[in-house]
């Protein structure tokens, strides 16, 4: 059963982050290294009093906006006028919230009052089916809290006085989101279908590589960013697998897309990687490795999904005898990818090596579900070791007793040591990189987890 979200919305500065970090009980939203990569962390899985939900902090899609939109003191507006560039974005999440989260948690700033701002994500969140709870964050004081029912005139229910930065009141909010949750269902019934998912960046020409997949004109297509906003699936027969295409770009709904909705494509993207098997991180060869290509993988391989580079638009660049061979060292440095991810370039428009792509998802997924017995691992096991036995005094020494694999999507193997706390990151990548070379798995994250031989 798939988690319920739940989105922190609001302007800029109101504490989202650092709301997102209380609830959390974590400094989560700063940075975060995973794969090399370092960004910001946007998501996190919170509980409370028994309920799990994925957190959402909205906040961290307005860096670039920020950047270019001054808020001293009226945080948006310029002259005491809203800066139209932070009205788009702040409606554009406002809408994305409203899609895709379960419950929306409206963060409001204590110390300014009512702004126009809030008036504008107030008026998009009264159009929402969703549950609305109102966070009058910065409530740090009791004149704060009591003229937090001011708020009362935004028209979306009780407003909970908060401090995220004492944790004054998040209980009582809490205590709201939960009761808010959808019902708990039953897990159904496991889908054993290949999910595929398309991600990457507007414009690189998932839904054209989509249309090319499936051999006709299944999802609409447009040169122009953000077309195309809503997560559809398409089931497929290729050769004797049933495949299940996630193209997060999707159909095109009717009426006006709002300005930057794609940009803020991050809930859905979360959603997609979420339910995938293996993710097509679709690139645009005329265009450098960006920010967010690395962000999109960093959440590929922490969800511990298979991926597979896909380098569109191949037909455009202008190449010669080694240009691929170079643009596939460059996407590892930038991406900090290890060698078991695959890089297929292809040309949606000319179908060049695009009949190769579902194959070697296929051939991707295999290696993700396959299996090893335990007896290949533990001769496995003695032959790393004694080509580079764990550094450390006599006494203090790594000892390992035995290795079993005990999952597989992503293939988990448990080593029973003597103390796991002596394991050090450096032979833990050693060891990963030794089962890599003893057995294929091509595409897939590997998850090693070492145990005390007392906790057998």
């Amino acid at each position: 059963m798939p988690k319920p979200v739940v989105a922190l919305v609001g302007r800029p500065n109101v504490g989202k982050s650092t709301l997102f970090n209380r609830i959390l009980g974590q400094r989560l939203a700063i940075v975060e290294d995973l794969a090399g990569t370092t960004r910001d962390r946007l998501y996190g899985d919170a509980n409370w009093i028994g309920r799990d939900f994925l957190l959402v902090d909205t906040g961290g899609f307005e860096q670039d906006m920020e950047s270019r939109t001054p808020h001293p003191g009226d945080l948006g507006h310029v002259a005491g006028v809203e800066s139209g560039l932070f009205l788009s974005e702040v409606k554009s999440q406002a809408h994305l919230a409203m899609e895709e989260a379960d419950v929306i948690v409206f963060v409001v700033d204590a110390t300014t009052g009512i702004t126009a701002s809030d008036e504008l994500v107030a008026d998009v969140l009264h159009r929402a089916e969703k549950p609305v709870i109102l966070a009058v964050n910065k409530a740090d004081n009791k004149s704060l809290r009591d003229n937090a029912v001011e708020f009362y005139a935004i028209g979306l229910g009780d407003p909970y006085p908060v401090s995220a930065l004492h944790g004054y009141g998040t209980g009582d909010l809490l205590d709201a989101v939960v009761a808010a949750l959808p019902p708990f269902e039953a897990e159904e019934e496991d889908d054993d279908r290949l999910k595929i998912a398309i991600l990457g960046r507007p414009n690189v020409g998932k839904s054209s590589l989509v249309n090319k997949l499936l051999g006709y004109e299944r999802v609409i297509v447009s040169d122009v960013p953000g077309t195309t906003r809503d997560a559809i699936d398409t089931a497929i027969q290729f050769e004797e697998e049933e495949i299940v295409l996630i193209d997060t770009a999707g159909i095109r709904r009717r009426g006006k897309i709002e300005p930057g909705v794609e940009k803020h494509s991050f809930l859905r993207t979360i959603k997609a990687i979420r339910r995938a098997d293996v993710c097509l991180l679709v690139m645009d060869a005329t265009d450098p490795v960006t920010a967010q290509d690395a962000h999109v993988a960093g959440y590929i391989l922490e969800n511990y999904k298979s991926v597979i580079v896909v380098v569109n638009k191949w037909d455009l660049v202008a190449k010669d005898t080694y240009t691929m061979q170079e643009y596939t060292e460059h996407i590892r440095r930038e991406l900090r990818f290890m060698d078991f991810v695959p890089v297929i370039f292809t040309s949606a428009l000319t179908g060049q090596r695009v009949q190769n792509v579902l194959s070697l998802a296929v051939q991707v997924f295999h290696h993700r579900v396959r299996r090893i017995s335990t007896g290949a691992l533990n001769r496995f096991l003695k032959e790393a070791v004694g080509k580079n036995p764990p550094k450390g005094a006599k006494r203090h020494r790594l000892r390992f007793y035995y290795v079993t694999q005990v999952d597989v999507a992503p293939p988990t193997f448990v080593f029973f040591v003597n103390d796991a706390k002596l394991v050090h990151f450096t032979y833990k990548r050693y060891l990963e990189n030794q089962l890599r070379s003893n057995f294929e798995f091509l595409g897939t994250p590997l998850r090693l987890v070492f145990r005390n031989r007392s906790e057998e």
